[in-house]
C-alpha cells in the first residue's frame, strides 16, 4: 500500500517542470552543491536552462521535503557547502520521467514518420 501511495505521488507530480527534471539529471551519477547543479544544469540543457539561485534552492527544499533528494556529506569542511544526493525514491521518479518523456517521442516519431495518405 505504501509503495502505491509513493508511486501515486509521483504520478501527481508527474510531468516534471525542466528546472526539477535538470536539477535531478544533474545529480544522478554523483553528488553535487548548489552551484555545481547550476553550471550542470546549464550544461545539460546546453545552456537553454539557466536557473537562478533562488530558483535552485526553492526547488532543492521541495525535492528535500518530497524526500526526493537528501543532503550528502561530502567532508568538503572548507566552506559550509550542502550537497545533495538522489534518494532511492528521486531516481524512480527520474526514471519513471525518462520512460514518460520515450514514450511521448516514440508516439510523436510514428505521428511525423506516418505516410501520408
Amino acid at each position: 500500500m505504501r509503495q502505491y501511495v509513493a508511486m501515486r505521488h509521483v504520478a501527481e507530480r508527474l510531468p516534471l517542470s525542466e528546472a526539477v527534471f535538470f536539477i535531478l539529471a544533474s545529480i544522478a551519477v554523483e553528488p553535487r552543491h548548489g552551484y555545481s547543479i547550476l553550471r550542470e544544469v546549464e550544461s545539460l540543457s546546453g545552456g537553454r536552462v539557466r536557473l537562478s539561485t533562488g530558483t535552485l534552492y526553492g526547488a532543492l527544499r521541495r525535492l528535500l521535503d518530497d524526500r526526493w533528494i537528501e543532503r550528502f556529506n561530502t567532508g568538503d569542511t572548507s566552506r559550509d557547502k550542502q550537497s545533495y544526493r538522489l534518494t532511492p525514491f528521486g531516481r524512480r521518479v527520474l526514471l519513471q520521467e525518462h520512460e514518460r518523456l520515450i514514450d511521448l517521442v516514440r508516439i510523436a516519431s510514428a505521428s511525423l514518420h506516418a505516410k501520408e495518405v
